[in-house]
This record gives C-alpha cells, structure tokens and sequence, in this order.
C-alpha cells in the first residue's frame, strides 16, 4: 500500500509493478487502486448478461407456471383489433 505523497513521487514505479499484473494500492482512507490497462479491459468484458441469466437459472425444479391465458383483454387492442378476431 503506498501514500498519497510516495505514490506521488515514485509514480514511474507504481505504474511499472500496476502493468506487470500487480494492483497497486494508494491512501489509507477511501484507497484507490491501479491497474494496468489490459486488466481494466479483461474486467470489463466479463460474462454477458443474457450469458449469466442462462447459467444462474434454476436446473431441475419443477415449477407451476400460471397460465398464458389472461382472463383480461388486451389493453392495447384497438376496436378495429376485436372485430377482425
């Protein structure tokens, strides 16, 4: 963990050990860390969204789903809509 001012004055060698893969911690109270840039791109490509939805569904569980058919109408239809049906 380096200092503010340390961190100030041996930027070059925060930066050197940041790009050889080790984050670098600066301050004491709120800290920050450096990265390098290739690490920062790796985090945020991540898994994708849809990716993470698929894999974290539940597998094997049976569930009751209600039916599909609404006792309502459709809110949107037009009365040109419900005549033609």
């Amino acid at each position: 963990m380096w200092s503010v001012q340390d961190a100030k004055s041996k930027l070059s060698e925060v930066l050197r050990l940041a790009r050889s893969g080790k984050p670098q911690v600066i301050g004491t109270q709120d800290p920050c860390v450096v990265i390098s840039a290739a690490a920062y791109s790796q985090d945020l490509e991540g898994v994708h969204l849809g990716q993470f939805l698929v894999d974290s569904a539940p597998k094997g569980i049976a569930m009751d789903l209600p039916s599909r058919k609404s006792r309502r109408g459709d809110p949107f239809a037009t009365d040109d809509d419900t005549a033609a049906a």
